[in-house]
């Protein structure tokens, strides 16, 4: 069968669009926080900003859902100041220890009308695990993000990142989610937002971004003075 480029420049229908997919904040506290042991907690925190940045900028139905909050604590502060206001004051507090078996979720799950779901959060072996094996059993595609979740150790957090693997859940990263949600440079409404967003949550390529920026800066500067 002959193809020609036109019909073969598309996109993989497993990647992720503001129009096909919703995001699931679990249980990003504080005291949930000082369990993590298996990764850096200040980057796990910075990375699921980074997501909850992401989501807002694309309008992607977005979840935050916590559990037990006089004993869990507050959702970290980065990570509220990147949400827009009104998930913060609709988010769910649940007692289940498994997000979806709490009917609430999975009725703003249902209500946005969408199949894959990204679901970070902290821990990965029960926060991130137990509601992603559910929602895959129950139809839907679950993508995890990986560098936005954290355990109690790399033993328990790489048990669940093998779990959610062999149930058919996708792992990806912070980052990865923002390019895959803007996917072109020419969405020049978007551009300068991400570029703003990687240089606040991108380590040493938003360290590059800010030294492109300055030296862009002067350049310009040189030329308007040369112009004079």
């Amino acid at each position: 069968m002959t193809h020609n480029a036109t019909e073969l420049a598309k996109p993989a229908s497993s990647l992720l669009t503001p129009d096909n997919s919703a995001l699931l904040l679990v249980d990003h506290q504080s005291q949930m926080g000082i369990g993590v042991r298996n990764t850096n907690l200040a980057e796990v925190i910075d990375n699921t900003a980074q997501l909850a940045a992401s989501a807002r900028l694309f309008e992607v139905p977005t979840l935050l859902t916590t559990v037990a909050e006089t004993f869990s604590g507050p959702v970290f502060d980065k990570v509220v100041s990147e949400l827009d206001e009104k998930v913060v004051t609709d988010r769910i507090e649940r007692t289940t220890v498994n997000a979806w078996e709490d009917e609430r979720v999975v009725d703003w799950v249902l209500q946005t009308g969408r199949k894959k779901l990204v679901i970070a959060g902290l821990w990965t072996e029960i926060c991130v695990a137990y509601p992603a094996l559910s929602a895959i059993e129950a139809g839907f595609e679950v993508y995890f993000v990986e560098d936005a979740s954290g355990g109690v150790s790399e033993t328990a957090h790489r048990a669940a990142i093998n779990r959610m693997l062999q149930a058919g859940a996708v792992p990806i990263t912070s980052a990865q989610y923002l390019y895959e949600l803007h996917r072109d440079w020419a969405n020049a409404d978007k551009y300068n937002d991400v570029i703003d967003i990687a240089k606040k949550y991108q380590g040493v390529f938003g360290i590059g971004i800010e030294y492109y920026q300055f030296q862009a800066a002067k350049i310009a500067e040189a030329e308007a003075a040369n112009s004079q």
